[in-house]
């Protein structure tokens, strides 16, 4: 019913800026959370931003005042603007789309992002 395709990923060097791009479709719901997490080899999966639809947003304490989640509902796209990146933001970043009506969620095929040092 949700299809989630991310895009964007890469290799950059520390310091560089990446920007991430997710869009979604099918339906999608009146009232949703949309969201980036990233997972590193050997580690769990962790929140890294979330934004809902009428825009109040919340990151990780990793992730605030370097990146930027925002969303066009027009286009029904999620970014992620990650500046000053470090090694450790190395990960695969998934996105994530939750229907606050249907209590379900779904998830994206993920994004590499390699930091170098």
């Amino acid at each position: 019913q949700v299809l989630l395709v991310e895009s964007g990923g890469g290799l950059v060097q520390a310091g560089g800026s990446l920007r991430l791009s997710c869009a979604a479709s099918g339906r999608l719901g009146s009232r949703n959370v949309m969201g980036w997490y990233r997972q590193a080899p050997g580690n769990q999966r962790e929140m890294v931003a979330t934004i809902t639809n009428d825009d109040r947003t919340n990151y990780s304490p990793s992730a605030k005042g370097r990146f930027s989640i925002s969303r066009d509902n027009a286009k029904n796209t999620l970014y992620l603007q990650m500046n000053n990146l470090k090694p450790e933001d190395t990960a695969v970043y998934y996105c994530n789309l939750e229907r606050l009506a249907w209590g379900d969620n779904y998830w994206g095929q993920g994004t590499q992002v390699t930091v170098s040092s």
